[in-house]
């Protein structure tokens, strides 16, 4: 039998390789984890949780004029950008380490270093050597740039929270979940702020009410959108970027700061998957439901498999490989009936399927529900503000196929109505179900 320095050897310190790492090691596992980064991975380092405080931070604009309507005298707010990224940075910093103590509680030992394959069963840290008998590979992803003229010149979200300076002139360049949200953001702290898409409207994939609801109200919140165009070519100047459309549909203009979020990637690059005989397709592992790749004894779990690329869906594949692999207890996470927010502003939330997909499942034979509204928060305020909630049912079972929400408190609602949904929650279920008045989330259960 071969003698193995560990049990498990994990592949970045991200959000699914914290959660197998310790889940393994409560099972007695032997196990070490490796991060060439601060521990915590996009997530706690340059995504979800340094984003939100800034959508958070971004909210205090509106805060101040919604209170005047409320009786509280106007207020001349001051904002200070570099005092939020401190801010944001220390946080940042603080859960950095609780991530290190934990593994250190869970007796999983951290090796600082980028961690490549020698073969199938040998890793290399820095200049030390590892073997396992079991490897979990969970490097995340990271985001792309197009290849055009002056790219250099603009960023990715990694930067976003170490700019030195706050752009007063900000574009983004992209229509998904993360240009969105920074869009949102920096109009929210003040910048002038443009949107660049290819289409002519954002968020491909969601549902259309959702789509056109959100960009709405984005453009009523002073956000400019250049649609139906992409960017040909980046141009520094001594008055910042001049950034030059394709087309002769739109004029150049000039911004401070661009950033480009056009797509991410898994984070393959240094891995030598070649060595380990690891398969790659489309540029991203291959995996069975498990989180199996092709070498039997080498796994793979989070965004660097390129299935659903959310925090908790990767800490849930982690989980259920130590389950499956260590605590003997086969499992594997259901990928459907996964909600999601955007945190834009306005935000939004959705579970189940959109209308067009529950279409070409069951044809027309389905009821729409929706209603638009001014939540109760906004009646005392000049805001034109407004919330849409949509459930889409099939008409033949009376089961909510979908549920949709763009509004104040959006997330918070939807969490809530996912277990509905995913226990197979019918419309007459919600009917018989007392709302709590006054709230927004009554009206799912008041739509007729």
């Amino acid at each position: 039998m071969t003698n193995f320095d560990y049990d498990l050897f994990v592949i970045g310190a991200g959000s699914g390789g914290l959660a197998a790492s310790k889940r393994a090691a409560s099972y007695g596992a032997k196990v070490a984890i490796a991060e060439g980064d601060l521990v915590g991975g996009t997530c706690v380092i340059r995504g979800c949780v340094p984003k939100k405080l800034m959508v958070y931070a971004s909210q205090f604009s509106n805060l101040y004029q919604n209170a005047v309507g409320y009786g509280w005298e106007k207020a001349e707010p001051n904002f200070d950008w570099n005092k939020l990224v401190e801010a944001v940075q220390k946080e940042v910093m603080r859960l950095n380490q609780i991530h290190i103590n934990n593994l250190e509680k869970a007796g999983v030992e951290l090796i600082n270093g980028m961690a490549t394959f020698v073969d199938p069963h040998t890793l290399e840290v820095g200049d030390r050597k590892i073997t396992a008998d079991k490897i979990l590979i969970a490097v995340g992803g990271k985001p792309t740039k197009p290849d055009i003229e002056g790219i250099e010149h603009s960023i990715t979200s990694n930067e976003m929270f170490h700019l030195s300076e706050f752009p007063k002139r900000f574009a983004v360049w992209g229509g998904g979940y993360i240009g969105v949200e920074f869009a949102s953001i920096m109009n929210g702290l003040g910048a002038q702020v443009t949107e660049i898409i290819r289409r002519d409207y954002i968020l491909h994939g969601f549902d259309q009410d959702i789509v056109h609801n959100i960009q709405e109200g984005m453009t009523k919140h002073g956000i400019q959108f250049k649609t139906q165009t992409t960017l040909e070519k980046i141009e520094k100047t001594d008055d910042g970027l001049k950034l030059i459309f394709a087309g002769e549909k739109h004029e150049p203009i000039t911004v401070d700061t661009l950033l480009c979020a056009t797509g991410r990637k898994p984070n393959l690059s240094r891995l030598n998957l070649e060595n380990a005989g690891v398969e790659v397709i489309l540029g991203a592992i291959a995996v069975s439901p498990d989180s199996c790749t092709n070498q039997s004894h080498i796994y793979a779990v989070g965004d660097c498999t390129d299935r659903i690329n959310l925090t908790p869906v990767a800490i849930a594949e982690g989980r259920a490989f130590a389950d499956t692999v260590f605590g003997h207890i086969p499992r594997h996470i259901n990928h459907t009936g996964i909600p999601t927010a955007v945190f834009s502003q306005p935000e939004a939330s959705t579970v189940g399927l959109t209308e067009e997909e529950a279409r070409d499942k069951v044809g027309d034979n389905l009821t729409i529900y929706r209603a638009k509204f001014r939540p109760m928060f906004y009646s005392l305020t000049d805001a034109e503000e407004k919330v849409m909630i949509k459930l889409i049912v099939d008409k033949t079972t009376d089961r909510i196929l979908g549920v949709h929400i763009v509004g104040k408190d959006a997330a918070e609602i939807v969490q809530g109505l996912a277990i509905a949904v995913n226990m197979g929650a019918t419309k007459k279920d919600f009917d018989a179900t007392i709302g709590i008045h006054p709230s927004t989330a009554e009206e799912f259960v008041t739509l007729r």
